[in-house]
């Protein structure tokens, strides 16, 4: 940059423009290393994804990356990741810091943990931090952490699903502890995960995977350092916090300072459970309270306080600032508060295994509270909670044992209708992971896809469509049974239109036979049978008779629906 001296102005004018000269100097220097630092951060996700075991996390992205300030204050995370991993374990590093204690933080250290209450909510999710050391001044100094989580296939137990009653039925739960110690492996701790899970080499894999990603970024940023010739990321750190909570400040007015509430019943395990917010707008940030949820359930659908924190918290910075970074600064605006032991704040030892199915419909609760404020942003409810095909494949004939093996498939319904635009037909929101391949899936183990396609009708009508859900029918090959673990929601509470949209369609969960499914509980895929999901659809936004006649057309053409009227108090398409 050059600085244009006029000797005819005033000194004091002179200092002005040279001052505001080197602070423009000084902010592009520290967005250009900001830039920087995301591309670490994605590269550490990448390398997990490129190391990954498991189909969850190599085709359907189910992690999370991230670097941190030497507090525990997420810098800034990868765009590869989901609401649920990535959030929670920026509440994650803290409890590493104050478990291992800071005298017993080592450079050559990685650290693990899965417990369900300082990770990511339930035991399948394993979030490993490594801490970085750079010499300054001829002495190693801690400068930052490095942390990575994924979903594991298998961590023991029942397995996958739903019905523990207690927390210690579902797995390994491994505490905060050392994975490796000044560069030495945990033999010990790799044998007690070992000999726990079904799944051993692909379980273990993806924990090394974990580390190996924490190091590629460990090393990615100390060669930023050096050409930066910067010692540590506290300069950094200062600029990306400040900035961001400027940001987020100005983001969080455009929703009127008052009080917001909304309540969605779903299906539950057994009977319906009620979920209630009461969302406080302030000029400091969002504050929701749980007060009013069902009582937590006996059976694992139960979500640990962090894990419905990260997707309030998602679904806010969604509706007010989609371009807001996600880091500490943005993160910490949104605070969260239940009663003990409703559905949305178990404690231990409440079982937690499928906390996803409730948590994800958290930011739809949420979103549906700010909606009277925001009727231009807020879409219709959607599908919401995955439909994962969790399985232990196991021999059909006991007089030819085959090899178990655990199958994960990720499947999403429709999302709801925006206010400009129709929902988006089997895409993950919240969650945000990526579909699965069938031929992923395929590949891993004996199962077999039979049709995987868009289900008509399933989206609520509207002046805006719903997102269509999708018809899934599989079974099991080369002599084996599925012992299959449902759990599915919005079978019996299908997801709401809004502003006169109509509801979507309702799921489904049955046999080819016709022979009906429930949508949670383990149940049998005898040998030679096929399981049909029928994924839920969004609901609809607006006055269906608003609706553009060549969108109606374009949706009969395509296939989206069978006819243009419509029928039922339930809203969908005939």
């Amino acid at each position: 940059m050059t600085i244009d001296l006029d000797l005819d102005r005033s000194p004091t004018s002179d200092t002005d423009d040279i001052d505001n000269a080197s602070a423009q100097r000084r902010t592009l220097q520290y967005q250009v290393m900001w830039n920087r630092l995301v591309s670490v951060v994605e590269e550490q996700a990448l390398t997990l994804v490129r190391t990954a075991f498991s189909t969850s996390v190599r085709e359907a992205g189910d992690l999370s990356a991230g670097v941190f300030d030497p507090q525990g204050r997420m810098i800034a995370q990868a765009v590869t990741g989901t609401p649920g991993h990535v959030n929670t374990m920026a509440d994650a590093v803290p409890h590493f810091i104050a478990d291992i204690g800071p005298d017993r933080i080592f450079p050559g250290d990685v650290y693990i943990t899965n417990d369900p209450w300082k990770g990511t909510g339930h035991l399948h999710d394993i979030t490993v931090t490594t801490p970085v050391f750079r010499t300054i001044d001829g002495a190693e100094r801690l400068i930052g952490f490095f942390a990575s989580t994924a979903h594991v296939v298998d961590i023991g137990g029942r397995g996958y699903g739903p019905d523990a009653s207690e927390v210690y039925e579902e797995g390994i739960r491994i505490p905060i502890m050392k994975w490796v110690e000044r560069g030495e492996l945990n033999h010990d701790l790799v044998q007690m995960v070992r000999w726990n899970v079904r799944e051993a080499d692909q379980v273990i894999g993806d924990i090394h995977g974990l580390g190996a990603s924490n190091e590629t970024g460990r090393r990615r940023l100390l060669d930023m350092l050096d050409e930066f010739e910067l010692d540590d990321l506290e300069s950094i750190a200062d600029f990306v916090f400040e900035s961001t909570s400027g940001a987020t400040i100005d983001a969080i007015e455009s929703v009127a300072n008052g009080v917001y509430t909304n309540e969605m019943v779903v299906d539950g395990y057994g009977e319906p459970v009620t979920l209630a917010v009461t969302l406080t707008v302030s000029d400091d940030g969002m504050h929701a309270d749980f007060t009013g949820t069902s009582p937590v359930c006996p059976l694992g659908i139960n979500v640990p306080l962090g894990y419905a924190h990260a997707y309030f918290t998602y679904g806010m910075l969604v509706a007010i600032g989609s371009e807001l970074p996600n880091n500490y600064a943005s993160l910490s605006r949104f605070t969260v508060s239940a009663p003990d032991n409703v559905i949305l704040n178990a404690k231990h030892p409440h079982p937690v295994s499928v906390r996803h199915v409730l948590g994800h419909f958290v930011t739809d609760l949420c979103l549906g509270a700010i909606a009277p404020a925001l009727p231009d942003r807020v879409p219709a409810e959607g599908a919401g909670a995955l439909w994962n095909f969790q399985a232990s494949a196991r021999s059909a004939d006991p007089d030819h044992q085959r090899p178990p093996v655990e199958l994960l498939m990720f499947n999403s319904g429709g999302t709801g209708a925006r206010p400009a635009l129709d929902g988006l037909t089997a895409t993950a929101f919240p969650s945000g992971v990526r579909t699965m391949s069938v031929e992923a899936t395929e590949q891993v183990g004996p199962i077999i896809v039979w049709r995987k396609e868009i289900r008509p009708d399933s989206g609520g009508v509207g002046e805006r469509r719903g997102g269509l859900g999708q018809v899934i029918e599989l079974g099991p090959t080369d002599g084996y049974q599925f012992d299959f673990s449902a759990m599915f929601d919005r079978i019996d509470h299908p997801a709401r239109g809004r502003n006169g949209g109509g509801d979507g369609a309702p799921g489904k969960v049955y046999l080819s036979d016709g022979t009906p499914f429930e949508g949670k509980g383990k149940q049998v895929v005898p040998a030679g049978a096929r399981l049909v999901l029928e994924l839920p659809g969004g609901g609809g936004f607006g006055d269906p008779a608003d609706r553009d006649p060549a969108a109606v057309a374009n949706d009969l053409l395509q296939g989206y629906v069978t006819s243009p009227e419509t029928v039922g108090p339930d809203g969908t398409s005939a």
